[in-house]
């Protein structure tokens, strides 16, 4: 399978997913942390991706998103953003709704 493929497939297989550079529990960047304190702070599951030990998926997931920056959260299948827009999202009260509704659908 192709890399693209393969950042096609999982996006679609995970309705939250954060690509990030370490894991939620040990990031690796400032960045990542932020993103990924905001997005447990909503209580849901997400799955993620560490592309700094997926070195094919870190150079082409910003071909993939048109999006040159990580970490990125994808919930259904669409970009939401960076940490920038997740931190904001988050402050704001709109980041928790999106995320509850992503789960809500799966069942």
């Amino acid at each position: 399978m192709d890399i693209m493929d393969t950042i096609k497939q999982q996006i679609a297989d995970n309705d939250i997913i954060l690509y990030m550079k370490g894991s939620p529990n040990a990031p690796q960047c400032g960045f990542s942390m932020r993103a990924s304190q905001a997005i447990m702070a909503c209580g849901q599951r997400f799955a993620y991706v560490d592309i700094l030990s997926n070195p094919e998926i870190r150079t082409n997931l910003p071909k993939y998103a048109n999006w040159p920056t990580f970490p990125q959260l994808w919930v259904k299948g669409e970009l939401v953003g960076g940490c920038d827009i997740i931190t904001e999202m988050h402050e704001s009260g709109e980041l928790k709704p999106l995320i509850d509704a992503a789960v809500a659908e799966e069942g």
